[in-house]
């Protein structure tokens, strides 16, 4: 690796540097900060947290071994979530006995694209409903639900939080596609939790009451 690059400063620069030189530590410095991260990117991919487990144990070693190619021009974590996301990736193509069942009985357009029961009605989750253990389930249910390429960009932008140029980096698409994919994901959601948030969830009552006309 050459001098730091813009996404690197110096003390990261100083570890990659002291990494591809053999210092062990200085590698585990890097990835430590990102070993959460790493492991919700596989599991909300292959939906299974023994095979996630491996396949961020696979995505470190992979990084550690391609340290040497890494110049610097991302962050380190984006690069290692993007190696982490090809590894899970070549994982769910390997494994046949994935089955993803469908976020109620999707709708499509002409062209295979989400398209919402509507557009009308839609409130913010209630945020002391998000505090309420059904919908934590539902919502882990609804995300696990989601097409692998929605739920990949609902992942990295409302749950870690990473911005669109990065996501777009990590994933290999463009911004405009992060944008499109990300809104689909949050209607598909909405359509999935809907309904849920308008009864029980948020009247705060044991029985569900639907209020809605779906």
């Amino acid at each position: 690796m050459g001098a730091p690059a813009p996404y690197l400063d110096a003390s990261q620069a100083e570890l990659v540097r002291r990494a591809c030189e053999g210092d062990r530590e200085a590698f585990y410095c890097l990835v430590r900060p990102c070993e959460r991260a790493v492991y919700v990117a596989a599991v909300s991919i292959l939906n299974n947290p023994a095979d996630a487990e491996e396949v961020a144990q696979e995505a470190v070693l992979k990084a550690l071994s391609n340290l040497t190619g890494f110049r610097g021009e991302a962050k380190f974590s984006t690069w290692l979530i993007q190696i982490t996301i090809n590894e899970a990736r070549l994982r769910l193509r390997k494994d046949r006995r994935h089955l993803y069942e469908s976020v109620d009985e999707q709708r499509t357009d002409d062209e295979g694209e989400y398209s919402p029961k509507d557009f009308a009605d839609w409130r913010a989750v209630p945020s002391e409903a998000l505090q309420r253990e059904e919908l934590r389930e539902a919502l882990k249910r609804a995300i696990a639900a989601l097409p692998l390429k929605y739920r990949e960009v609902l992942i990295l932008r409302d749950v870690q939080n990473r911005s669109t140029e990065e996501t777009a980096e990590i994933l290999g698409i463009t911004e405009g596609n992060v944008k499109t994919r990300l809104l689909r994901a949050r209607l598909q959601m909405r359509d999935a939790l809907a309904p849920g948030i308008d009864g029980s969830w948020s009247t705060g009552k044991a029985e569900y009451q639907k209020v809605r006309p779906w």
